[in-house]
């Protein structure tokens, strides 16, 4: 990390002393421990020594995942990008990818490969990864599917997903103005979902449906925005191919590099 993202990081973190019990490795080694094998894509065991005890990286990574520190930390960096005003809600957009799965992600013990978001699709065994973002570009949710789902059937768990707490009273907002998606989002139900949130929509329609109204190409140009996101995510090569045996830990990642680009 650099210095401004952990000057920024920092605060939100686990106390460093605990009242009881021997103090934790530094937060910050062991983060960057975390981000190396993030960018490397890396096994475990292959982290450099400057990062500490390898055993000590993942475990840490391990039992935040577990406790919902890696998820809380994402929320509250959002929370105060939001409070600063720099959180597009006039737009989102929602897109996927197929992320090819190494030979290491199968088998996990007790694990059912559609419960693990594992799938066949047209490269072998893969992940799609679906995300949506707001206007400016920066990733608000990520959700896992076999490789083979289609887009439309997640787009509800998708728009319901991605709520950023407000700094007052009041609900948390996750509704947009407007929602820009592909042919993969054109349905009825989709466009109907739309319709009774009061979320305006820009989705080019099948060639096989029924046109009706005016398209706007210039605003669907926006959408390119969050396929931006996405390969941004990409240059970490352990989301660019996934090596995790278990859904959660591949997310756990995703949510790491989330915040990362959010700083």
């Amino acid at each position: 990390m650099t210095e401004t993202q952990w000057e920024r990081l920092q605060p939100l973190l686990p106390p460093q002393k605990p009242r009881v019990g021997k103090p934790a490795h530094d937060h910050r080694r062991i983060i960057d421990g975390i981000l190396w094998k993030l960018r490397t894509g890396a096994p475990w065991r292959d982290l450099p020594e400057r990062y500490g005890p390898w055993s000590t990286v993942a475990c840490r990574c391990r039992r935040w995942r577990l406790a919902g520190i890696w998820d809380r930390l994402f929320a509250r960096v959002q929370e105060e990008e939001d409070q600063a005003g720099r959180v597009d809600w006039d737009l989102q957009a929602v897109d996927a990818t197929v992320v090819r799965a190494h030979q290491h992600a199968a088998g996990a013990k007790g694990g059912h490969a559609a419960r693990e978001a594992l799938g066949r699709s047209q490269g072998g065994v893969s992940t799609k990864v679906h995300l949506k973002s707001e206007g400016g570009g920066k990733p608000l949710t990520v959700v896992l599917t076999p490789g083979q789902a289609h887009e439309a059937p997640v787009f509800d768990r998708l728009l319901g997903q991605g709520a950023i707490k407000r700094g007052g009273r009041g609900r948390p907002r996750h509704r947009p103005r407007r929602l820009l998606g592909d042919k993969g989002y054109s349905s009825r139900h989709i466009r109907a979902l739309c319709r009774r949130r009061g979320i305006r929509y820009t989705i080019p329609r099948r060639t096989n449906e029924r046109r009706s109204g005016p398209f706007n190409r210039a605003l669907y140009r926006l959408r390119h925005k969050v396929e931006c996101a996405i390969n941004r995510c990409k240059q970490f090569r352990s989301l660019a191919t996934r090596y995790e045996k278990r859904a959660e830990s591949y997310r756990a990642l995703w949510i790491i590099a989330l915040t990362i680009l959010w700083l």
